[in-house]
């Protein structure tokens, strides 16, 4: 599927991009899929996902959403530690999203297609894994999903409950992060009360744990 947004607005974006790329040397064209019609029934999400470019998608996100009918459908897993803690990375400066921080997540692409469909649940393990070094023997992951819709993000959420506290959990990740030449994140928060929520956090993040929270 053609995104009419990329066709008409090319050489913008292609200009947006360049721009961008020439701040951030590190961020790539690679490809990504979006969402368009998203169903809500009880127990299930559903939607059509399509391929498009990041630079199509930055370009999107940069200029607030121009097209109204497509969405980020992405997966996160909400790293839960034994004492109530949940574990947060804060995204580094050579990322897309510098400075945000937010549960391990992305944009689904192509390496998340399984059987014609896109595999949130992968996804989601395969972020963890590339931004913690944790692996799914690491946590147990709940069987619910949590789907926050904020303007045009729909962040699909999952606990992944690990058992030890958050402190230890935080040192663990920060001694992987610390043998990357060049990790995604640049620190790692903890959450235990609604005033360690920051203006930082995306609006599906902070809605996620207040629920959570006040449960």
């Amino acid at each position: 599927m053609l995104w009419p947004f990329a066709q008409a607005r090319r050489a913008e974006i292609d200009a947006h991009f360049a721009s961008e790329q020439r701040k951030k040397p590190k961020i790539w064209n690679g490809r990504v899929l979006l969402g368009r019609n998203p169903i809500f029934t009880e127990n299930r999400l559903t939607a059509d996902y399509f391929e498009t470019d990041f630079a199509s998608f930055l370009a999107w996100r940069d200029w607030g959403f121009p097209d109204t009918g497509v969405f980020n459908g992405f997966g996160m897993g909400a790293l839960h530690c034994s004492d109530g803690a949940f574990v947060l990375g804060e995204m580094a400066a050579h990322t897309a999203n510098a400075g945000r921080i937010y549960f391990p997540s992305g944009t689904p692409d192509l390496d998340d297609i399984r059987d014609g469909a896109v595999d949130i649940a992968g996804s989601v393990a395969r972020e963890v894994l590339e931004e913690t070094g944790l692996t799914e023997a690491d946590y147990a992951a709940g069987a619910h999903w949590d789907c926050v819709a904020s303007g045009a993000a729909i962040a699909m959420i999952r606990l992944l409950r690990v058992d030890m506290p958050g402190e230890a959990l935080r040192a663990r990740i920060e001694a992987n992060l610390a043998r990357q030449q060049q990790p995604e994140l640049c620190a790692i928060h903890l959450v235990r009360e609604l005033h360690d929520l920051t203006p930082a956090m995306p609006r599906f993040v902070t809605a996620f744990i207040e629920a959570q929270l006040s449960a």
